[in-house]
Protein backbone atom coordinates (compact mmCIF):
# COMPACT_ATOMS: atom_id res chain seq x y z
CA UNK A 1 0.00 0.00 0.00
CA UNK A 2 1.42 3.38 -1.01
CA UNK A 3 1.91 6.18 1.49
CA UNK A 4 -0.79 8.28 -0.16
CA UNK A 5 -3.29 5.40 -0.11
CA UNK A 6 -2.52 4.71 3.53
CA UNK A 7 -3.05 8.37 4.39
CA UNK A 8 -6.40 8.28 2.60
CA UNK A 9 -7.37 5.17 4.60
CA UNK A 10 -6.46 6.86 7.90
CA UNK A 11 -8.55 9.94 7.12
CA UNK A 12 -11.34 7.79 5.73
CA UNK A 13 -11.59 5.84 8.99
CA UNK A 14 -11.65 9.07 11.01
CA UNK A 15 -14.38 10.65 8.84
CA UNK A 16 -16.45 7.46 8.86
CA UNK A 17 -16.48 7.42 12.67
CA UNK A 18 -17.29 11.13 12.79
CA UNK A 19 -20.19 10.56 10.37
CA UNK A 20 -21.85 8.20 12.86
CA UNK A 21 -21.33 10.78 15.64
CA UNK A 22 -18.45 9.04 17.41
CA UNK A 23 -16.59 11.60 19.58
CA UNK A 24 -13.72 13.21 17.67
CA UNK A 25 -11.13 12.02 20.22
CA UNK A 26 -12.20 8.40 19.72
CA UNK A 27 -12.40 8.81 15.93
CA UNK A 28 -8.82 10.13 15.77
CA UNK A 29 -7.58 7.49 18.21
CA UNK A 30 -9.06 4.61 16.22
CA UNK A 31 -7.89 5.99 12.87
CA UNK A 32 -4.41 6.70 14.21
CA UNK A 33 -4.20 3.26 15.81
CA UNK A 34 -5.17 1.55 12.56
CA UNK A 35 -2.59 3.55 10.60
CA UNK A 36 0.14 2.97 13.16
CA UNK A 37 -0.53 -0.77 13.41
CA UNK A 38 -0.52 -1.21 9.64
CA UNK A 39 2.93 0.38 9.43
CA UNK A 40 4.72 -0.90 12.55
CA UNK A 41 2.85 -3.79 14.14
CA UNK A 42 1.70 -4.31 17.71
CA UNK A 43 5.06 -4.02 19.53
CA UNK A 44 6.04 -0.49 18.48
CA UNK A 45 2.39 0.61 18.76
CA UNK A 46 2.02 -0.54 22.37
CA UNK A 47 5.37 1.00 23.27
CA UNK A 48 4.25 4.30 21.73
CA UNK A 49 1.07 4.31 23.79
CA UNK A 50 3.01 3.44 26.93
CA UNK A 51 5.39 6.38 26.61
CA UNK A 52 3.33 8.99 24.75
CA UNK A 53 0.45 9.22 27.20
CA UNK A 54 2.77 9.90 30.13
CA UNK A 55 4.94 12.30 28.11
CA UNK A 56 1.88 14.30 27.07
CA UNK A 57 0.02 14.45 30.36
CA UNK A 58 3.03 15.03 32.59
CA UNK A 59 3.69 18.38 30.90
CA UNK A 60 3.51 21.23 33.41
CA UNK A 61 2.38 23.63 30.68
CA UNK A 62 -0.87 21.71 30.21
CA UNK A 63 -2.08 22.72 33.67
CA UNK A 64 -2.82 26.20 32.33
CA UNK A 65 -5.79 24.79 30.37
CA UNK A 66 -7.96 23.53 33.29
CA UNK A 67 -7.02 26.62 35.34
CA UNK A 68 -8.30 29.04 32.69
CA UNK A 69 -11.41 26.88 32.20
CA UNK A 70 -12.03 26.91 35.97
CA UNK A 71 -11.58 30.69 35.96
CA UNK A 72 -14.33 30.97 33.36
CA UNK A 73 -16.72 28.72 35.28
CA UNK A 74 -16.25 30.74 38.48
CA UNK A 75 -17.11 33.88 36.51
CA UNK A 76 -20.17 32.22 34.98
CA UNK A 77 -21.59 30.76 38.19
CA UNK A 78 -20.69 33.86 40.20
CA UNK A 79 -23.04 36.14 38.28
CA UNK A 80 -20.30 38.37 36.90
CA UNK A 81 -21.82 38.19 33.41
CA UNK A 82 -25.02 39.90 34.60
CA UNK A 83 -23.13 42.91 35.92
CA UNK A 84 -21.17 43.19 32.67
CA UNK A 85 -24.29 43.20 30.52
CA UNK A 86 -26.13 45.69 32.74
CA UNK A 87 -23.25 48.16 32.48
CA UNK A 88 -22.82 47.65 28.73
CA UNK A 89 -26.56 48.00 28.10
CA UNK A 90 -26.68 51.31 29.98
CA UNK A 91 -23.62 52.59 28.13
CA UNK A 92 -24.93 51.73 24.63
CA UNK A 93 -28.62 52.58 25.11
CA UNK A 94 -28.36 55.82 23.09
CA UNK A 95 -27.46 53.95 19.87
CA UNK A 96 -29.81 52.09 17.54
CA UNK A 97 -29.04 48.42 18.09
CA UNK A 98 -27.55 49.35 21.45
CA UNK A 99 -28.47 46.12 23.23
CA UNK A 100 -26.85 44.09 20.46
CA UNK A 101 -23.73 46.24 20.76
CA UNK A 102 -23.86 45.80 24.54
CA UNK A 103 -23.90 42.03 24.04
CA UNK A 104 -20.69 42.29 22.02
CA UNK A 105 -19.04 44.45 24.70
CA UNK A 106 -20.15 42.07 27.46
CA UNK A 107 -18.85 39.08 25.47
CA UNK A 108 -15.48 40.78 25.01
CA UNK A 109 -15.20 41.62 28.71
CA UNK A 110 -16.30 38.15 29.78
CA UNK A 111 -13.91 36.58 27.28
CA UNK A 112 -11.07 38.41 29.04
CA UNK A 113 -11.47 36.04 32.00
CA UNK A 114 -13.01 33.00 30.31
CA UNK A 115 -10.95 31.66 27.39
CA UNK A 116 -13.75 29.58 25.86
CA UNK A 117 -15.90 30.62 22.92
CA UNK A 118 -18.80 28.28 23.65
CA UNK A 119 -18.86 29.21 27.36
CA UNK A 120 -18.88 32.92 26.51
CA UNK A 121 -21.68 32.48 23.98
CA UNK A 122 -23.84 30.40 26.34
CA UNK A 123 -23.27 32.65 29.35
CA UNK A 124 -23.95 35.99 27.69
CA UNK A 125 -26.91 34.52 25.78
CA UNK A 126 -28.60 33.46 29.02
CA UNK A 127 -28.38 37.06 30.25
CA UNK A 128 -28.82 39.12 27.07
CA UNK A 129 -31.30 37.16 24.98
CA UNK A 130 -34.36 37.71 27.26
CA UNK A 131 -33.60 41.45 27.38
CA UNK A 132 -33.23 41.70 23.60
CA UNK A 133 -36.54 39.88 23.09
CA UNK A 134 -38.29 42.14 25.58
CA UNK A 135 -37.06 45.24 23.74
CA UNK A 136 -38.29 43.98 20.36
CA UNK A 137 -35.10 42.71 18.70
CA UNK A 138 -35.60 40.20 15.88
CA UNK A 139 -34.47 36.65 16.55
CA UNK A 140 -32.11 36.80 13.57
CA UNK A 141 -30.13 39.76 14.91
CA UNK A 142 -30.23 38.57 18.52
CA UNK A 143 -28.90 35.07 17.92
CA UNK A 144 -26.45 36.15 15.23
CA UNK A 145 -24.96 38.80 17.52
CA UNK A 146 -24.65 36.47 20.50
CA UNK A 147 -23.06 33.70 18.43
CA UNK A 148 -20.53 36.13 16.96
CA UNK A 149 -19.87 37.77 20.31
CA UNK A 150 -19.05 34.37 21.74
CA UNK A 151 -16.06 34.04 19.42
CA UNK A 152 -14.46 36.92 21.32
CA UNK A 153 -14.00 34.38 24.13
CA UNK A 154 -11.06 32.93 22.22
CA UNK A 155 -9.94 36.04 20.33
CA UNK A 156 -9.35 38.13 23.45
CA UNK A 157 -6.84 36.48 25.85
CA UNK A 158 -6.84 34.22 27.72
CA UNK A 159 -7.63 31.75 24.95
CA UNK A 160 -7.57 27.98 25.36
CA UNK A 161 -6.97 27.33 21.62
CA UNK A 162 -4.08 29.80 21.70
CA UNK A 163 -2.58 27.98 24.70
CA UNK A 164 -2.82 24.71 22.78
CA UNK A 165 -1.14 26.32 19.77
CA UNK A 166 1.65 27.58 22.03
CA UNK A 167 2.19 24.09 23.48
CA UNK A 168 2.18 22.40 20.07
CA UNK A 169 4.61 24.90 18.53
CA UNK A 170 6.70 25.56 21.66
CA UNK A 171 6.00 29.30 21.57
CA UNK A 172 5.82 31.78 24.43
CA UNK A 173 2.23 31.90 25.74
CA UNK A 174 2.58 35.46 27.05
CA UNK A 175 3.75 36.72 23.65
CA UNK A 176 0.90 34.94 21.90
CA UNK A 177 -1.57 36.55 24.28
CA UNK A 178 -0.05 39.94 23.53
CA UNK A 179 -0.24 39.27 19.79
CA UNK A 180 -3.95 38.40 20.10
CA UNK A 181 -4.89 41.51 22.06
CA UNK A 182 -5.11 44.06 19.23
CA UNK A 183 -6.79 41.66 16.74
CA UNK A 184 -9.32 40.81 19.45
CA UNK A 185 -10.15 44.47 20.00
CA UNK A 186 -10.40 45.00 16.24
CA UNK A 187 -12.86 42.10 16.13
CA UNK A 188 -14.98 43.69 18.85
CA UNK A 189 -15.07 47.08 17.09
CA UNK A 190 -15.76 45.38 13.76
CA UNK A 191 -18.78 43.57 15.21
CA UNK A 192 -20.17 46.80 16.65
CA UNK A 193 -19.78 48.53 13.28
CA UNK A 194 -21.46 45.55 11.58
CA UNK A 195 -24.44 45.90 13.93
CA UNK A 196 -24.66 49.67 13.34
CA UNK A 197 -24.76 49.14 9.57
CA UNK A 198 -27.09 46.13 9.70
CA UNK A 199 -29.84 47.74 11.77
CA UNK A 200 -29.94 50.66 9.33
CA UNK A 201 -29.88 48.58 6.14
CA UNK A 202 -32.27 45.79 7.19
CA UNK A 203 -35.57 47.13 8.62
CA UNK A 204 -37.40 45.90 11.72
CA UNK A 205 -34.42 44.05 13.18
CA UNK A 206 -34.03 46.41 16.14
CA UNK A 207 -36.13 49.16 17.73
CA UNK A 208 -35.41 52.74 16.69
CA UNK A 209 -34.57 53.66 20.29
CA UNK A 210 -33.66 51.38 23.18
CA UNK A 211 -35.32 52.44 26.40
CA UNK A 212 -32.63 51.63 28.92
CA UNK A 213 -33.88 50.01 32.12
CA UNK A 214 -30.97 51.60 33.98
CA UNK A 215 -28.85 54.68 33.51
CA UNK A 216 -25.10 54.79 33.86
CA UNK A 217 -24.25 55.19 37.52
CA UNK A 218 -21.36 54.56 39.91
CA UNK A 219 -23.21 51.48 41.18
CA UNK A 220 -23.29 49.95 37.69
CA UNK A 221 -19.64 50.86 37.13
CA UNK A 222 -18.71 49.06 40.33
CA UNK A 223 -20.11 45.89 38.82
CA UNK A 224 -17.31 45.72 36.25
CA UNK A 225 -14.53 46.52 38.70
CA UNK A 226 -13.89 42.81 39.50
CA UNK A 227 -13.32 42.06 35.80
CA UNK A 228 -10.90 44.97 35.44
CA UNK A 229 -9.00 44.00 38.58
CA UNK A 230 -8.74 40.32 37.62
CA UNK A 231 -7.59 41.15 34.09
CA UNK A 232 -5.02 43.63 35.41
CA UNK A 233 -3.80 41.22 38.06
CA UNK A 234 -3.39 38.26 35.70
CA UNK A 235 -1.90 39.96 32.67
CA UNK A 236 -0.09 42.66 34.60
CA UNK A 237 1.57 39.93 36.65
CA UNK A 238 2.48 37.88 33.57
CA UNK A 239 3.90 40.77 31.54
CA UNK A 240 5.48 42.33 34.61
CA UNK A 241 7.46 39.14 35.16
CA UNK A 242 5.92 38.38 38.56
CA UNK A 243 4.65 34.96 37.50
CA UNK A 244 4.42 32.62 34.52
CA UNK A 245 1.24 32.17 32.45
CA UNK A 246 0.47 28.97 34.36
CA UNK A 247 0.88 30.72 37.70
CA UNK A 248 -1.15 33.63 36.30
CA UNK A 249 -3.98 31.23 35.46
CA UNK A 250 -3.95 29.94 39.04
CA UNK A 251 -3.96 33.48 40.44
CA UNK A 252 -6.78 34.40 38.06
CA UNK A 253 -8.87 31.40 39.09
CA UNK A 254 -8.40 32.24 42.78
CA UNK A 255 -9.20 35.93 42.21
CA UNK A 256 -12.33 35.06 40.20
CA UNK A 257 -13.46 32.70 42.97
CA UNK A 258 -13.02 35.50 45.50
CA UNK A 259 -15.00 37.93 43.30
CA UNK A 260 -17.79 35.35 42.92
CA UNK A 261 -17.91 34.78 46.69
CA UNK A 262 -18.12 38.51 47.35
CA UNK A 263 -21.13 38.75 45.03
CA UNK A 264 -22.80 36.05 47.18
CA UNK A 265 -24.17 34.21 44.15
CA UNK A 266 -21.84 31.20 44.27
CA UNK A 267 -23.66 28.50 46.25
CA UNK A 268 -22.08 25.22 47.33
CA UNK A 269 -23.89 23.42 44.50
CA UNK A 270 -22.58 25.92 41.94
CA UNK A 271 -19.09 25.68 43.43
CA UNK A 272 -19.05 21.91 42.92
CA UNK A 273 -20.48 22.31 39.42
CA UNK A 274 -17.53 24.55 38.49
CA UNK A 275 -15.10 21.73 39.25
CA UNK A 276 -17.24 19.05 37.61
CA UNK A 277 -17.57 21.10 34.42
CA UNK A 278 -13.85 21.90 34.43
CA UNK A 279 -12.99 18.22 34.83
CA UNK A 280 -15.28 17.26 31.94
CA UNK A 281 -13.89 19.92 29.61
CA UNK A 282 -10.28 19.17 30.53
CA UNK A 283 -10.77 15.43 30.08
CA UNK A 284 -12.28 16.03 26.66
CA UNK A 285 -9.37 18.25 25.61
CA UNK A 286 -6.74 15.83 26.92
CA UNK A 287 -8.38 12.87 25.18
CA UNK A 288 -8.30 14.85 21.93
CA UNK A 289 -4.60 15.44 22.61
CA UNK A 290 -3.94 11.70 22.75
CA UNK A 291 -6.07 10.97 19.70
CA UNK A 292 -4.38 13.73 17.71
CA UNK A 293 -0.90 12.63 18.85
CA UNK A 294 -1.59 9.11 17.63
CA UNK A 295 -3.09 10.33 14.36
CA UNK A 296 -0.20 12.69 13.69
CA UNK A 297 2.37 10.01 14.51
CA UNK A 298 0.71 7.61 12.06
CA UNK A 299 0.71 10.30 9.38
CA UNK A 300 4.34 11.15 10.13
CA UNK A 301 5.32 7.53 9.52
CA UNK A 302 3.80 7.72 6.02
CA UNK A 303 6.11 10.71 5.22
CA UNK A 304 3.16 12.31 3.41
CA UNK A 305 3.36 15.59 5.41
CA UNK A 306 6.99 16.03 4.32
CA UNK A 307 6.08 15.17 0.74
CA UNK A 308 3.21 17.64 0.89
CA UNK A 309 5.57 20.38 2.06
CA UNK A 310 7.96 19.57 -0.79
CA UNK A 311 5.14 19.64 -3.35
CA UNK A 312 3.85 22.99 -2.09
CA UNK A 313 7.38 24.37 -2.22
CA UNK A 314 7.77 23.23 -5.82
CA UNK A 315 4.68 25.18 -6.89
CA UNK A 316 6.56 28.44 -6.50
CA UNK A 317 3.70 30.16 -4.67
CA UNK A 318 4.42 33.25 -2.61
CA UNK A 319 4.47 32.73 1.18
CA UNK A 320 1.28 34.79 1.61
CA UNK A 321 -0.47 32.66 -0.99
CA UNK A 322 0.53 29.47 0.84
CA UNK A 323 -0.84 30.83 4.13
CA UNK A 324 -4.02 31.92 2.32
CA UNK A 325 -4.56 28.39 1.01
CA UNK A 326 -4.00 26.97 4.51
CA UNK A 327 -6.54 29.40 5.98
CA UNK A 328 -9.11 28.46 3.33
CA UNK A 329 -8.51 24.83 4.23
CA UNK A 330 -9.29 25.68 7.87
CA UNK A 331 -12.56 27.30 6.80
CA UNK A 332 -13.57 24.09 4.99
CA UNK A 333 -12.37 21.88 7.85
CA UNK A 334 -14.37 23.98 10.30
CA UNK A 335 -17.52 22.59 8.69
CA UNK A 336 -16.87 19.14 10.17
CA UNK A 337 -14.54 19.61 13.14
CA UNK A 338 -14.33 21.70 16.31
CA UNK A 339 -11.52 24.19 16.83
CA UNK A 340 -9.40 22.12 19.25
CA UNK A 341 -9.46 19.05 17.02
CA UNK A 342 -8.47 21.13 14.00
CA UNK A 343 -5.50 22.63 15.80
CA UNK A 344 -4.24 19.36 17.24
CA UNK A 345 -4.56 17.54 13.93
CA UNK A 346 -3.22 20.15 11.53
CA UNK A 347 -0.69 22.34 13.33
CA UNK A 348 2.00 19.60 13.43
CA UNK A 349 1.61 19.39 9.63
CA UNK A 350 1.22 23.04 8.63
CA UNK A 351 3.48 24.76 11.17
CA UNK A 352 6.81 23.32 9.87
CA UNK A 353 5.68 24.13 6.32
CA UNK A 354 4.99 27.78 7.20
CA UNK A 355 8.20 28.13 9.20
CA UNK A 356 10.14 27.03 6.11
CA UNK A 357 8.86 30.01 4.10
CA UNK A 358 10.53 33.40 3.88
CA UNK A 359 8.23 36.22 5.05
CA UNK A 360 11.03 38.69 5.67
CA UNK A 361 10.44 38.46 9.44
CA UNK A 362 12.20 36.66 12.31
CA UNK A 363 11.01 33.07 12.76
CA UNK A 364 9.46 33.83 16.15
CA UNK A 365 7.42 36.65 14.62
CA UNK A 366 6.22 34.33 11.85
CA UNK A 367 5.17 31.72 14.44
CA UNK A 368 3.22 34.29 16.48
CA UNK A 369 1.57 35.86 13.44
CA UNK A 370 0.58 32.48 11.99
CA UNK A 371 -0.95 31.49 15.32
CA UNK A 372 -3.15 34.61 15.28
CA UNK A 373 -4.17 33.97 11.67
CA UNK A 374 -5.19 30.42 12.57
CA UNK A 375 -7.12 31.73 15.58
CA UNK A 376 -9.00 34.18 13.34
CA UNK A 377 -9.97 31.38 10.97
CA UNK A 378 -11.02 29.10 13.81
CA UNK A 379 -13.36 31.86 14.98
CA UNK A 380 -14.79 31.98 11.46
CA UNK A 381 -15.49 28.24 11.63
CA UNK A 382 -17.45 28.67 14.86
CA UNK A 383 -20.02 30.75 12.94
CA UNK A 384 -20.04 29.43 9.37
CA UNK A 385 -22.62 26.84 8.28
CA UNK A 386 -23.24 23.94 8.07
CA UNK A 387 -21.88 23.40 11.60
CA UNK A 388 -21.04 26.70 13.31
CA UNK A 389 -20.83 25.41 16.87
CA UNK A 390 -21.57 28.81 18.43
CA UNK A 391 -24.69 29.16 16.28
CA UNK A 392 -25.96 25.79 17.52
CA UNK A 393 -25.28 26.70 21.15
CA UNK A 394 -27.08 30.05 20.96
CA UNK A 395 -29.94 28.68 18.87
CA UNK A 396 -30.52 25.88 21.38
CA UNK A 397 -31.18 28.58 23.98
CA UNK A 398 -33.46 30.54 21.63
CA UNK A 399 -35.95 27.77 20.95
CA UNK A 400 -38.42 30.00 19.07
CA UNK A 401 -35.83 31.08 16.46
CA UNK A 402 -35.32 28.79 13.43
CA UNK A 403 -31.70 27.74 12.90
CA UNK A 404 -31.89 29.21 9.37
CA UNK A 405 -32.59 32.65 10.87
CA UNK A 406 -29.57 32.33 13.16
CA UNK A 407 -27.34 31.51 10.19
CA UNK A 408 -28.69 34.56 8.35
CA UNK A 409 -27.96 36.61 11.45
CA UNK A 410 -24.23 35.77 11.45
CA UNK A 411 -23.68 36.85 7.83
CA UNK A 412 -22.75 40.49 8.70
CA UNK A 413 -20.28 39.21 11.27
CA UNK A 414 -18.74 36.73 8.81
CA UNK A 415 -18.20 39.66 6.44
CA UNK A 416 -16.51 41.54 9.30
CA UNK A 417 -14.38 38.45 10.06
CA UNK A 418 -13.32 38.21 6.41
CA UNK A 419 -12.24 41.85 6.23
CA UNK A 420 -10.35 41.55 9.54
CA UNK A 421 -8.58 38.38 8.42
CA UNK A 422 -7.46 40.03 5.18
CA UNK A 423 -6.21 43.06 7.13
CA UNK A 424 -4.12 40.91 9.47
CA UNK A 425 -2.91 38.73 6.61
CA UNK A 426 -1.44 41.61 4.62
CA UNK A 427 -0.32 43.67 7.62
CA UNK A 428 1.34 41.29 10.13
CA UNK A 429 2.66 44.23 12.13
CA UNK A 430 -0.81 44.79 13.59
CA UNK A 431 -0.64 41.47 15.42
CA UNK A 432 2.99 41.93 16.41
CA UNK A 433 2.73 45.52 17.66
CA UNK A 434 2.39 44.71 21.37
CA UNK A 435 4.85 41.81 21.25
CA UNK A 436 7.84 44.12 20.82
CA UNK A 437 7.21 45.52 24.31
CA UNK A 438 7.61 42.10 25.94
CA UNK A 439 11.01 40.86 26.95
Amino acid sequence: MSALTLTAVIFGIMLAFMAVRVPIAVAMFVAGSAGYLMQTGWGPFSNFLNTQAFARFSSYDLSVIPLFILMGHFATQGGISKALFRFAAAAMARFKGGLAMASVLASAAFGAICGSSVATAATITSVALPEMKRHGYAGRLSTGTLAAGGTLGILIPPSVPLVIYAILTEQNIAKLFAAAMVPGLIAMVGYIIAIAIYVRVVPRQAPDVDDADERLSPALAMGIVPIALIFTLVFGGIYGGFFTPTEGAAVGAAATLLAALLRRELTWAKFKQCFYATAESSAMIFLIFIGADLMNSALALTQVPNQLAAVVGSWGLSPLMVVSVILLFYVVLGAVMDELSMLLLTIPIFFPMVMGLDFGMPKESVALWFGIMVLMTVGFGLLAPPVGLNVYVVNSLAKDVPISESYKGVIPFLISDTLRTLLLLFFPGISLWLVKYIN
